[in-house]
């Protein structure tokens, strides 16, 4: 399928209505469609065949980011009956959700650049688990600015990287690297 050339990409937000144990998701089926696709993946372990196995899984079973153009996803939305568009409340009219490029490079990059990010819903995050607000300057997260995680007992630092109104990760940091704002 040939795509426009001037039709701009976004990162749509999107669902998948398939059951927790399917062997083909969406994201999987999109990823072998050279379709560029995130989904917060943690470590869940699992019985198969009697051995248990680690395994990556999605942390929320039904959401997944698209970066295509509108067009070109329209036809996947067609032949998948199960991936649907998540739309906007109150916006326009069939609007479907779209979080910045900027944004979603932002949270990508901090995520694939750990081992075991922890992922937080809006409504699990309290006002208490902020802690300071910091910027890192070198290493990995050169640059990046945001709170660190409070959790009692913890002696790992951890940036809260935002993924605004759906998900927030928290990321391991060198203290090293930390600069107080």
């Amino acid at each position: 399928m040939l795509q426009e050339p001037d039709a701009p990409k976004h990162w749509y937000v999107m669902r998948d209505l398939k059951r927790f144990n399917a062997k083909l998701p969406a994201y999987k089926q999109l990823q072998t469609e050279d379709v560029e696709v995130f989904t917060p993946m943690r470590w869940k372990l699992t019985v198969k065949l009697g051995k248990r196995m680690r395994e990556k899984v999605p942390f929320i079973q039904d959401l997944l980011f698209v970066h295509d153009t509108r067009k070109h996803l329209d036809a996947f939305v067609e032949k998948i009956p199960t991936l649907q568009y998540r739309y906007q409340k109150g916006g326009g009219y069939c609007e479907p959700m779209i979080v910045p490029d900027s944004d979603m490079d932002r949270f990508i990059y901090a995520v694939n650049g750990m081992d075991l990010p922890r992922y937080y819903l809006p409504e699990e995050l309290t006002p208490s688990m902020f802690g300071r607000k910091i910027r890192i300057i070198g290493g990995y997260l050169d640059g990046y600015e945001g709170y660190l995680l409070t959790t009692r007992g913890s002696r790992v630092k951890r940036l809260l990287v935002d993924l605004p109104n759906w998900i927030t990760a928290a990321v391991e940091v060198n203290p090293e690297f930390i600069q107080l704002l």
